[in-house]
């Protein structure tokens, strides 16, 4: 398992650090569909939020959980999107390469955790 947090390390050390534990833990995710996600969730994190966040990973021969905690209560919604203004997209494109999403509320924010699965297990649930 790997965790992070905003007050040992920034987002751009967070995602070097992610690349490593994908590569090395994790073989068969798609290491730049895991990061954007990743990068998505921890810049709304640092954008939308006064306190900090926590990041866990943790990859099992099924599943590749990836949750970023936090300060805000705030739940993200879908947007429109705005090229004028550069905001909007983020939540479709977390939605897009996980398995799922799931967004849960708790006393000091919120946590978002995307999962994905290998093929061969998506296989087996279709």
């Amino acid at each position: 398992m790997l965790v992070l947090d905003s007050s040992r390390t920034d987002t751009a050390l967070a995602r070097r650090a992610a690349r490593r534990f994908l590569q090395a833990r994790c073989p068969w995710a798609d290491v730049n569909d895991v990061l954007l996600v990743l990068s998505e969730l921890l810049g709304n994190a640092v954008r939308h939020t006064e306190g900090g966040w926590q990041l866990r990973m943790a990859c099992r021969p099924e599943s590749l959980v990836v949750e970023v905690f936090d300060s805000s209560s705030v739940l993200p919604l879908p947007g429109a999107g705005c090229a004028e203004n550069g905001g909007g997209f983020g939540w479709g494109i977390v939605q897009q390469p996980a398995s799922s999403v799931t967004v849960r509320p708790h006393t000091a924010g919120k946590s978002v955790q995307a999962l994905w699965r290998p093929a061969a297990v998506h296989a087996q649930a279709a």
